[in-house]
């Protein structure tokens, strides 16, 4: 079967490789993959600087049919939908994966970066990692749930939350500020998506779903969001969230940069900010994302620009570095 690889720790180096099948261990599925999302940490990995284990199959935001079952797995688990946790193995003793946070564990292997992902045509994940589909989401819109549990961790903690009333700023409209301002929305917040000129269709569909916009060089009020998502990465977008998170304020670092940026940190002591942040996901965010999914507050079909097939990977991978679109998704076959 054929895979996207990144096949050493050259720059780049990415390619169509032939893989033998994998087969189920004892306590895992495999998953005949249905749709596999193009996250920006695939875009990391091909530019080495997001660590992987190379050669590996790139792709963790997957969506799958279960075709194959382990030892000691459910039979009935076979034929069914499913989306799939990160996570692959962790040491399961350190403080972080006694606490429910696999996240952080130093011995976290995931699949796409550590182990093969689902940028092919079957991948094998542990079944805890299993969550089931609801009927009435496709396959495509389904590989958002990753993204998704990644939002639910970054935004909810032991005490960090978002409350009704709230005015909410996200900068970045891309697949995670889209998801993160529904998210928001859900909880009765006011928000606002705020992105760059070469943001305008992202903006475009951000008004469709019902938000307001800004672009930047519009005035906006310094100091007048309760909570600002930064998920650009982008130095300037940090800068902003430190300008409009009001005073006693929250800003929710999402977006991953890939370099230094210099900043006002100042701000940060003048108008006592907290910041927040969540890497990855965890098993709790993924129960609170796939209620959200079971229910119908969310709007993730038309976050999903273009499924292509895994041989057109290059041209899905230009598009997502050119943010041509919101999410490419991956499908196997022609």
């Amino acid at each position: 079967m054929l895979g996207v690889t990144k096949q050493s720790e050259s720059l780049g180096d990415v390619a169509l490789v032939d893989w033998p099948e994998p087969d189920a261990r004892p306590g895992h599925v495999v998953l005949e993959v249905l749709s596999a999302g193009i996250c920006g940490t695939d875009l990391h990995i091909y530019r080495n600087v997001y660590a992987s284990n190379p050669p590996v199959v790139l792709g963790h935001e997957v969506c799958g049919r279960v075709v194959r079952m382990g030892e000691g797995v459910d039979s009935g688990l076979q034929g069914r939908r499913f989306v799939a946790e990160t996570f692959f193995a962790t040491c399961g003793a350190c403080a972080h994966c006694r606490d429910g946070r696999p996240n952080l564990c130093r011995q976290r292997q995931s699949i796409g970066s550590h182990v093969n992902g689902a940028m092919t045509d079957l991948v094998e994940v542990p079944v805890r990692n299993l969550h089931e589909v609801p009927e009435n989401i496709g396959d495509a819109a389904a590989s958002l749930a990753e993204p998704l549990a990644c939002v639910m961790n970054s935004l909810f903690g032991e005490t960090s939350h978002i409350e009704p009333g709230q005015k909410v700023l996200v900068i970045g409209p891309g697949a995670i500020g889209l998801i993160a301002a529904q998210v928001a929305g859900v909880q009765g917040a006011e928000v606002t998506l705020r992105g760059t000129e070469a943001d305008t269709a992202r903006l475009q569909l951000a008004r469709q779903i019902g938000f307001e916009t800004s672009t930047v060089g519009d005035v906006l009020p310094e100091e007048s969001f309760d909570v600002v998502v930064e998920c650009s990465g982008n130095g300037h977008g940090y800068a902003d969230a430190l300008n409009f998170a009001c005073r006693s304020g929250r800003i929710a670092q999402m977006g991953l940069g890939g370099k230094p940026a210099t900043l006002p940190t100042d701000l940060i002591c003048y108008k006592e900010l907290t910041i927040t942040s969540g890497f990855a996901s965890t098993p709790r965010s993924w129960k609170r994302a796939m209620r959200l999914m079971h229910g119908d507050s969310l709007t993730l079909k038309p976050l999903v620009t273009d499924v292509m097939p895994v041989r057109a990977w290059e041209k899905a991978f230009d598009h997502s570095f050119n943010a041509d679109g919101v999410k490419f998704v991956l499908a196997p076959g022609d």
